[in-house]
């Protein structure tokens, strides 16, 4: 049995996705338990998670007795147990996966410091955060225009085929409006942000955690919530270490 402790963040949606992916292209992926973890309440913290995941962050997978952490290593783990055509098992993955790890070394680190500065640090003076703002949200431009010419005309970010590098980079794309990135210049971008929306596996994926009627727009107290979170998370004061 898989379990699967995640929230309704970036990272967890990868992971939701591509199992719903999986399970839309056939996949046997046997009983799947899901536990949501609340990361308002610090349950990342808890010696259960911490006990799978030292890090302290979500998503965490347990595949039997093997703990597998990082999202995207996740994905490249189901990938491999499950082949399918979400990435290619020959020389041919070294086309899918490269972008997977640009996600994760990139897109990733970068909208999050422009989401958390732009929504979360309101505490912090607005001339503090101003170069911080605009610095990641030029760079976060500049990553959108390459992943403009990477699609080119392609329907995919890897070319005619959906792989796990469309999974890795959609959940922090698709939150352009909240992390207030303007990817409308790119209209190739939006359009794919579209036709991933439109799958059926990525809608279910959506789902995890988050009533249906809120995927693609949170309601007031859901977006106060998340704010209050973010705030908690990226405050310096909450920052947990191992010297402690």
């Amino acid at each position: 049995m898989i379990e699967l402790w995640t929230s309704p963040t970036p990272n967890g949606w990868k992971v939701s996705i591509m199992l719903e992916e999986l399970i839309e292209a056939g996949t046997d992926v046997g009983e799947v338990e899901i536990r949501v973890i609340d990361l308002m309440k610090g349950e990342q913290f808890a010696d259960d998670f911490v006990a799978r995941n030292p890090n302290s962050k979500i998503p965490t997978l347990r595949d039997g007795e093997r703990d597998i952490i990082e999202s995207c290593a996740i994905l490249q783990y189901l990938a491999e147990k499950y082949p399918s055509d979400l990435l290619p098992l020959d020389i041919g993955k070294w086309d899918v996966l490269p972008w997977v790890y640009w996600q994760a070394a990139n897109v990733g680190p970068i909208f999050g410091n422009k989401l958390s500065y732009t929504r979360y640090m309101e505490d912090v003076a607005a001339e503090e955060r101003r170069h911080p703002i605009e610095r990641f949200n030029n760079e976060a431009l500049r990553l959108v225009s390459v992943l403009d010419r990477k699609l080119g005309d392609n329907p995919w970010v890897c070319g005619d085929t959906f792989t796990i590098a469309d999974i890795a980079l959609y959940p922090w794309v698709r939150g352009w409006k909240w992390s207030k990135i303007n990817i409308t210049t790119w209209p190739r971008v939006m359009a794919w942000v579209e036709r991933v929306r439109a799958r059926p596996g990525v809608e279910r994926g959506l789902g995890y955690g988050v009533p249906s009627d809120e995927i693609d727009q949170w309601s007031e107290e859901r977006k106060a919530k998340t704010a209050k979170s973010g705030a908690s998370i990226a405050s310096n004061d909450n920052l947990k270490n191992s010297i402690q």
